[in-house]
């Protein structure tokens, strides 16, 4: 994926390091690559879609695993409903899920929507303003949630959200090495800030939110 999107920047004609900062800098302050690139460079989010996240050969890269599955399964719906939020446009979001088994798990999804002019994502607070629209929830306090990314899970706190848990995993791959080190830095610096609940995987989810699994 990285190389795609690294790829897509050279096209701007940027160099290999001016293109691999310019999307790390969009990256970091918007969550996600095309969101800097449609604002700034008129390009087609559908076409970037295409080109990067469209041309992944996802059954190469995730497999299904039956203990995501079973832990989603076991999550009381009587006590919390179950919807996946994600950064991605809907096609490649339901190709993963379906990948992962895991598409008749979510009550519905959230995502970022690149036929809109300006579609909003992670962390830009508009996004889980959308989200509680969309999946009907008036109370933020009532909200659980987890993201991989630090930036992510501070936003939705801010929002109001009551249980916001960080999935810390080091070791992120990015277009050069001094970026990779720039960016595992910047990981162990978020795994290490205290406030939030973290979790090293999402099994660590039944002792994080006991409350809304079924009791075994």
């Amino acid at each position: 994926m990285v190389e795609r999107i690294h790829a897509y920047f050279r096209t701007l004609d940027l160099g290999h390091e001016e293109a691999a900062e310019l999307a790390t800098r969009y990256y970091t302050h918007y969550g996600l690559e095309v969101r800097g690139l449609s604002r700034y460079h008129n390009i087609d989010p559908l076409e970037f879609d295409r080109q990067c996240d469209g041309s992944l050969p996802l059954e190469d890269m995730i497999k299904f695993d039956p203990r995501v599955r079973k832990l989603i399964q076991d999550i009381d719906r009587s006590k919390a409903r179950v919807w996946a939020l994600t950064n991605a446009y809907r096609h490649h979001a339901q190709r993963v899920l379906k990948i992962l088994r895991l598409e008749d798990q979510f009550e519905g999804l959230v995502f970022c929507d690149y036929t809109l002019p300006d579609f909003v994502c992670k962390p830009e607070p508009a996004y889980y303003k959308m989200a509680m629209k969309q999946a009907n929830v008036a109370d933020p306090s009532k909200c659980y949630f987890i993201d991989d990314n630090r930036k992510n899970v501070n936003a939705a706190r801010a929002h109001g959200w009551g249980h916001c848990v960080h999935l810390c995993e080091t070791g992120s791959q990015v277009a050069s090495d001094d970026t990779v080190e720039k960016e595992d830095e910047q990981e162990k610096r978020d795994c290490s800030d205290t406030p939030v609940e973290i979790v090293t995987a999402l099994e660590g989810l039944r002792s994080v939110w006991p409350e809304i699994f079924h009791r075994t």
